[in-house]
């Protein structure tokens, strides 16, 4: 789509909402608040589960900021137990670099050769691990064990991999390894709360995980109670949100495989929403390079390619700047969670593209140019302008790609593009329209739900009709 044809577009959009906040402000400018309706009475619905007690748990061991090898129980056991960190970077490096976290053990001790057992060790070139953390550039951090035993080096990149190592669960630490390796976090950065475990009197375990920020529930942090059996089956016993907030998510592409993760410990509104933004810009950039990849596989032309490569340099500097505004407001960022996913078919491609793109980005970016206009604080209202312009070509790429893909689409295929554009826009409403803390909407110039609706209606009728 042509650029400028997009930034008419939210200029009519941005000129028709103008309106709306003059019904919805007293004459200084602060939110009128409207009395709640009282609450229909409702029946009792099913008895939720409720938090377990976490006065017999201790907290997690952890070395490096992951759990520790320490209190296992391996038959037979290894020479050498190690967990080792793989950096994905791009361009991709050939292979990953790769990073010894901690070891328990000498390498290849009983090996008959062990020089050789040692050259194999060094030379194992994984590309894959446990979910992966990326962080706010161009890089992600994956983890895998690795042991030796006699000749033989063995890797571990799985959760299944390691419940079949550890053979059954008998410690605490197994218990945290093992829930560690199947996505949850326990240690991994200051910001999250230290992982519990704690032994049961039958055998099994309870670990106790606390993370996520999750953009559709608006809740800032959950706590996963987890069974451990000890065969090695993991069961959520429960899940709790802990901490609820009502920041906007409508920032950057979302890749495929982002994990729910906390946006930062902060009490100021303002912190809460750009270390959240700063996390969805940074896992932008891996969205970005992934769909170059994406669109290379499926023959799509250099320039759209060259695009997507930009689109993710954008998003570095994004990042930066969500940082950076972030920290001023007191708020300790966390990276993205993206795990590795192959590469997609085509039509896979085509309705992320047709959600993330052609709905959540194209809204997100005509956000960014209503923040830019009315952000009262001024280093929002700079950041924002600059933000809202590299947005809008984002937006520009979505609807290039669809107009590259569709022609050639068959009538169902092109049925299924609409109807997940229908229920993003519907989902995007929900989302919109939870009320924003006053600082956001002052200082942040995020539009009240009532604009924001303004702004969609404008969008539905002259671009997604």
């Amino acid at each position: 789509m042509n650029v400028d044809r997009l930034r008419l577009l939210f200029s009519r959009a941005l000129r028709v909402s103008l309106a709306t906040p003059l019904l919805l402000t007293g004459c200084q400018g602060e939110p009128i608040v409207e009395p709640s309706p009282k609450p229909e009475p409702t029946k009792p619905g099913p008895t939720k589960p409720e938090p377990i007690d976490l006065s017999q748990h201790s907290d997690v061991s952890c070395v490096n900021g992951l759990p520790v090898l320490t209190g296992l129980t391996i038959a037979p056991a290894p020479d050498v137990l190690q967990l080792r960190t793989i950096i994905h970077r791009y361009p991709p490096s050939s292979p990953p670099d790769d990073q010894l976290i901690t070891s328990e053990g000498e390498p290849c001790a009983t090996a008959t050769d062990p020089q050789a057992c040692l050259d194999q060790l060094d030379a194992l070139g994984i590309a894959r691990g446990f979910p992966r953390l990326c962080g706010y550039s161009i890089e992600c951090y994956e983890s895998l064990l690795v042991t030796t035993r006699g000749d033989e080096v063995t890797t571990y990149t799985t959760a299944d991999d390691v419940r079949a190592l550890l053979g059954g669960i008998d410690t605490p630490e197994e218990a945290a390894l093992l829930v560690y390796a199947s996505g949850y976090a326990l240690c991994s950065h200051p910001a999250y709360e230290r992982g519990k475990v704690r032994a049961l009197p039958d055998g099994s375990f309870s670990v106790v995980s606390i993370q996520d920020y999750d953009c559709e529930t608006k809740v800032y942090e959950t706590r996963h109670d987890l069974k451990i059996t000890p065969s090695g089956v993991l069961t959520e016993e429960g899940t709790f949100p802990l901490k609820e907030g009502t920041p906007d998510c409508v920032v950057g592409r979302r890749p495929v495989g982002l994990q729910r993760g906390r946006a930062g410990d902060c009490e100021d509104a303002r912190g809460g929403y750009f270390a959240n933004a700063a996390r969805l810009e940074a896992a932008a950039i891996h969205a970005f390079l992934r769909l170059r990849d994406e669109l290379a596989l499926h023959g799509a032309s250099n320039e759209l390619q060259d695009a997507a490569l930009a689109s993710a340099k954008d998003e570095v500097r994004h990042t930066e700047v969500t940082l950076r505004l972030a920290r001023r407001f007191g708020a300790t960022p966390v990276p993205p969670a993206v795990t590795a996913l192959p590469l997609r078919p085509l039509s896979e491609v085509l309705l992320d593209n047709t959600v993330e793109g052609c709905v959540r980005e194209t809204y997100g970016a005509l956000v960014a140019h209503h923040q830019a206009l009315h952000a009262r604080d001024p280093g929002i209202r700079e950041a924002m302008a600059r933000i809202a312009d590299d947005e809008t070509r984002h937006a520009g790429l979505s609807w290039d790609i669809d107009a590259w893909a569709t022609p050639d689409l068959s009538i169902e295929a092109r049925a299924a593009l609409h109807e997940a554009r229908r229920q993003a826009i519907a989902v995007l409403r929900a989302e919109v329209a939870v009320p924003l803390d006053p600082k956001l909407s002052a200082d942040a110039g995020l539009p009240s739900p009532e604009v924001a609706a303004a702004l969609l209606d404008s969008l539905e009728q002259s671009l997604w009709a």
